[in-house]
């Protein structure tokens, strides 16, 4: 009898056209609308936490670059000498009073290079709001995956209890009209238990993938895009994506530009500034009021910025290594990822076409011949059985392709121009 299955298998994986439904949608679906896939990406960025704070960065580092662009302040001076002493300069009589202002002036290009590194913290700053924005997209993509399969599994587990429930009432039929043993009858109680506990543990899994979902979205998930997760792309031979300008080799090559200037900064930093003051002193003896100037200038004998600029340049070559190491990890991510989406194409055509219309039209045979008697009951169900793992078989492979397809979408996902938004 195994053999009339295999036939059956054999020959309707032949004839019947590729079909991409693995099972009817569950008949209880939420009423509302549908929600697609793109929704609950723009509902999800509405309340990300990982995008808000990106978001502060910018603002943040927005700050930083205008209090880069600031001047020293100056300093008012107030001095006061010979005065609380000893003989004639035990009172006030004898003091000299002076009252200044100092202004630091920089000089090396200080104030230039600090406004180059705030410019290049701005930039990465705003590299990772696209970064969180596009780690936002994979994390909502998985979780709508995993519902929507979490949903297919869900009606897979009903078709099969109601499978189990009408096979326990053949089998009692057969029973009691003396045509079977009373074996048949206790297997299909089997069958029927255990598809109730399928079926429970189907309501559970589904339960919870709609609640992470709703955890990013901010709200109840109502009824899935079902058609969306049984899509897939058309075969055919496909360019391989290139690692350049992606994310995240342009958040390596910010972080070599806030190296460079660093350095830069480091090396201005090694010119000493000049304070100028000048002021007024007033000599309380002959009430007189003359005229004060000075110039200050730092001595570099103890630290002169070299090991400043030392661990600048140090930092840089750090940079530079780890973005050639980002080249090569991102290269052999892109190329995994490409292989896996393409495996999983092909084993989701496979288990949602050919393979799963033999297994249906096996199913239904089977049925059919075991009420007339043709079939015996361990035939029918092993082919309910072939039928449950292709189902099953072909929602894994439907999402384990959208999901490989949303590793290397975010691998591959490119960064903008930032210069133009430069202040």
């Amino acid at each position: 009898m195994y053999r009339v299955i295999a036939a059956v298998l054999a020959a309707a994986a032949c004839t019947q056209p590729v079909q991409a439904q693995t099972s009817p949608p569950p008949a209880a679906e939420p009423t509302g609308e549908t929600l697609t896939l793109d929704r609950a990406l723009e509902l999800a960025g509405a309340t990300a936490p990982g995008v808000e704070a990106a978001t502060a960065g910018v603002r943040a580092a927005e700050a930083q670059r205008r209090a880069a662009g600031l001047r020293p302040n100056p300093s008012i001076n107030v001095e006061a000498e010979n005065v609380i002493g000893t003989g004639p300069y035990s009172g006030l009589s004898s003091a000299e009073t002076t009252v200044g202002m100092s202004l630091p002036l920089e000089l090396g290009g200080k104030r230039s290079a600090r406004i180059g590194v705030a410019d290049a913290q701005t930039a990465r700053a705003r590299l990772e709001v696209i970064t969180a924005q596009a780690d936002l997209r994979l994390k909502v993509t998985q979780a709508f995956v995993e519902a929507a399969a979490a949903e297919r599994r869900l009606g897979v587990a009903r078709d099969q209890r109601d499978i189990a429930n009408e096979s326990l009432r053949g089998a009692r039929v057969r029973v009691r009209a003396g045509r079977a043993s009373p074996l048949e009858e206790q297997r299909a109680d089997v069958q029927r238990i255990n598809a109730e506990t399928a079926l429970a543990q189907g309501e559970r899994s589904a339960a919870l993938a709609r609640a992470n979902l709703a955890r990013l979205i901010g709200r109840e998930p109502g009824r899935l895009d079902l058609a969306w997760f049984e899509r897939t792309d058309g075969l055919g031979p496909k360019l391989s994506k290139s690692a350049d300008g992606t994310l995240a080799l342009a958040l390596a090559q910010a972080d070599i530009a806030t190296a460079d200037a660093q350095v830069r900064l480091a090396r201005s930093q090694r010119v000493p500034d000049l304070t100028l003051s000048a002021g007024a002193r007033r000599l309380e003896a002959t009430n007189d009021v003359a005229a004060v100037f000075g110039v200050s200038v730092p001595l570099p004998l103890f630290n002169n910025g070299r090991a400043n600029l030392d661990a600048a340049r140090a930092q840089r070559d750090q940079a530079e290594a780890l973005r050639r190491g980002a080249v090569l990890d991102a290269q052999q991510a892109i190329a995994s990822a490409e292989t896996e989406v393409a495996n999983a194409e092909a084993n989701a055509r496979t288990a949602a076409g050919p393979a799963l219309a033999a297994a249906q039209e096996a199913a239904r045979i089977a049925r059919i011949g075991y009420r007339e008697g043709k079939f015996g009951q361990l035939d029918l169900l092993e082919a309910e059985r072939t039928l449950a793992q292709t189902r099953a078989a072909a929602i894994d492979a439907l999402a384990a392709y959208h999901d490989a397809q949303a590793r290397l979408e975010r691998l591959t996902a490119r960064a903008p121009s930032i210069t133009e938004d430069r202040p």
